[in-house]
């Protein structure tokens, strides 16, 4: 990846469908987040390939993930194994992280070594809400144990989500799973593990805030939101305590970049934390400028 040729990294991007008629949620679940999100169907299921040229025409690179659910949803989850593999095609501009279901226990940790020793996988990625699972049970600690290990970042859904919004009860998805306090446990128990807290957080925007600029490990990703809804306490850490911390992220296909970024254009971003957000923050937490 030549990393001076990129304008932005864009931490927070779902892969949705494999290509070939199997996707990452069922029907309903899909089609409450396209509600949620106001975005087509042709818009919420691009495939891996379409998404790497998107992002190679914009000059930006993608992490891509898909999220395994499948104990808790009853809906077979993408292969983060085909994700990797695949994303390898697109070195230039995806990065790939993969997913692991830790209702699954020790076989969600073998699998997680699996993904990054011999996939290739630079990460992992966890929604306790969609998942049902919450992060600082301690039956889960074998698992980041593992992560802290293979020296990957852990990168976890917090606050709000679309997924089972306008259904009754939600579907059962239980929001306080996604309370940044719950993972606040676990990067204090492994300090040597990389958190990414993903989207501001609402309605917990201050809480993540508090575990970012108290703990060296934590980071914030700003996917999920438009800029010009994020709370004024997020843009001012941003721009002044946070600012090596925060990381441009979409949410993409529910957000695309140029939505993003015009609106992040109008904020009163300080000139030199501008590229810190969009790019510089990522090459160093995903240590990509050791491969240059």
């Amino acid at each position: 990846m030549q990393i001076d040729s990129l304008t932005a990294i864009d931490v927070h991007v779902h892969i949705e469908s494999d290509g070939h008629g199997c996707f990452s949620l069922d029907d309903e679940l899909m089609a409450a987040s396209a509600q949620y999100f106001k975005s087509s169907e042709g818009d919420r299921t691009p495939s891996l390939e379409a998404i790497a040229d998107l992002y190679r025409s914009q000059h930006m690179a993608a992490v891509v993930f898909t999220v395994d659910a499948g104990t808790f949803t009853g809906h077979p989850a993408l292969s983060s194994e085909d994700i990797c593999d695949r994303a390898r095609d697109h070195a230039d501009v995806l990065i790939p992280f993969g997913s692991v279901d830790p209702l699954r226990g020790p076989a969600a940790v073998a699998q997680a070594r699996r993904l990054v020793t011999e996939h290739g996988a630079r990460g992992l990625k966890f929604h306790p809400s969609l998942q049902n699972f919450a992060p600082n049970d301690q039956q889960f600690y074998p698992l980041w144990e593992e992560l802290q290990s293979l020296g990957v970042p852990a990168l976890f859904h917090t606050g709000q989500t679309g997924i089972g919004a306008g259904l009754p009860g939600g579907r059962g998805i239980r929001l306080r799973l996604s309370d940044p306090m719950l993972i606040d446990d676990v990067a204090a128990d492994f300090p040597a593990l990389t958190v990414i807290l993903a989207h501001p957080s609402v309605p917990w925007a201050d809480a993540a805030i508090s575990m970012a600029t108290h703990k060296a490990n934590v980071h914030i990703d700003l996917s999920g939101w438009s800029p010009k809804y994020f709370p004024p306490s997020l843009v001012r850490n941003a721009n002044s305590l946070l600012q090596d911390k925060v990381l441009f992220g979409t949410d993409f296909p529910l957000l695309t970049a140029e939505r993003w970024l015009r609106d992040f254009a109008a904020l009163d971003i300080k000139p030199h934390v501008r590229p810190k957000i969009l790019k510089d923050n990522a090459v160093r937490l995903l240590g990509l400028d050791k491969e240059e």
